[in-house]
């Protein structure tokens, strides 16, 4: 796998084998969409592979982590602590296995609702394919440390989003085109307070 951005041998035998994973307990679980399995690569993993550049160093969060994207290619691709938020049982089972089998031991899985979720203070924060953003917004006000990041891929809607967000929130804004979808942007937040 070549993602937009030098990796190790290491990361890349991980990310092999995380793909592997994915692949194994799919059909159990439905961690992305069947008719994915085909472009897993391109679609999911070189498009969580493409945020690490985005993310300042330090702990990281990240929020309806599913089968780990963009949390556990996030955590092969860089240092210090990961915490992964997934309600669902039984992804939360397969975030554990792959964190183990993955010999992630900086990754923390927290297999609960994000409001209950205690995390310490966040220095990056990511969420893909959860929410809107004015509900990312509060999650991210509530988790980020003073001079945290959010990082948020967003499809078409944008910048629809972003105006619907202002009623109820300051932030900067910075975009980025996606490496890996053309209708796709990356949202990296930063100063986020309600209005």
């Amino acid at each position: 796998m070549e993602p937009d951005l030098p990796v190790s041998r290491e990361a890349q035998e991980k990310l092999e084998a995380y793909e592997a994973l994915l692949r194994e307990w799919n059909p159990r679980i439905n961690l992305v969409a069947p008719n994915d399995l085909g472009r897993l690569r391109e679609r999911h993993i070189r498009d969580s592979a493409q945020l690490a550049p985005l993310l300042p160093p330090g702990v990281l969060g990240d929020l309806g982590s599913g089968g780990g994207l963009p949390g556990l290619v996030l955590a092969i691709l860089r240092d210090g602590p990961v915490h992964l938020v997934e309600s669902d049982r039984r992804k939360s089972a397969f975030l554990l296995e792959a964190a183990r089998r993955l010999a992630l031991p900086q990754v923390t899985i927290h297999p609960r609702r994000i409001e209950a979720a205690a995390l310490p203070p966040l220095a990056a924060l990511t969420a893909r394919a959860l929410a809107p953003l004015p509900v990312l917004l509060g999650h991210a006000h509530r988790l980020l440390a003073p001079g945290g990041v959010a990082v948020f891929p967003k499809g078409r809607t944008a910048e629809a989003e972003l105006t619907q967000a202002a009623a109820g929130w300051l932030m900067r804004v910075e975009r980025f085109p996606s490496a890996t979808d053309p209708d796709s942007t990356i949202l990296r937040l930063t100063e986020v307070r309600p209005a």
